[in-house]
């Protein structure tokens, strides 16, 4: 039975991942670049290295998304005012207008999934999943 589950919540967590793909893809934007985007404007400025921690990605790959960011018009580079090496990361109002956009997708993109349940069966769901992620 467990093994069904888990097959069954990620079959689930997949389905919302492919409507949020979706949804993203409209807006020329990956869900990698929506993370790094959701991040940096939640911490910044912020270096590119601390980027990198926060998404459980090589710094390579973080210069990867921060470039593609930057070349969008969403992001940009500054000096660090504290290390003149280093640089830090600020989401530009172009960027926040995605995010405003994004987090408008993914609300959608989940309703898609879970407008199939009830009011009980969704608080349902909301209590047994804020359950297991307390367990990390």
């Amino acid at each position: 039975m467990t093994d069904q589950t888990g097959d069954l919540l990620m079959a689930a967590a997949r389905r919302v991942r492919r409507e949020y793909a979706a949804a993203l893809a409209e807006f020329g934007t990956t869900p990698s670049q929506s993370r790094a985007l959701r991040v940096i404007a939640a911490d910044a400025p912020v270096r590119p290295s601390v980027l990198a921690e926060s998404l459980h990605i090589a710094p390579r790959s973080a210069t990867e998304v921060v470039d593609a960011l930057e070349q969008h018009g969403w992001v940009r580079r500054s000096p660090d005012p504290t290390d003149r090496r280093a640089t830090t990361l600020a989401v530009t109002d172009e960027g926040h207008l995605l995010l405003a956009r994004i987090g408008a997708a993914r609300r959608e993109a989940g309703e898609r999934v879970l407008g199939a349940l009830g009011d009980r069966d969704r608080r349902t769901l909301d209590r047994i999943l804020r359950t297991l992620g307390e367990q990390q």
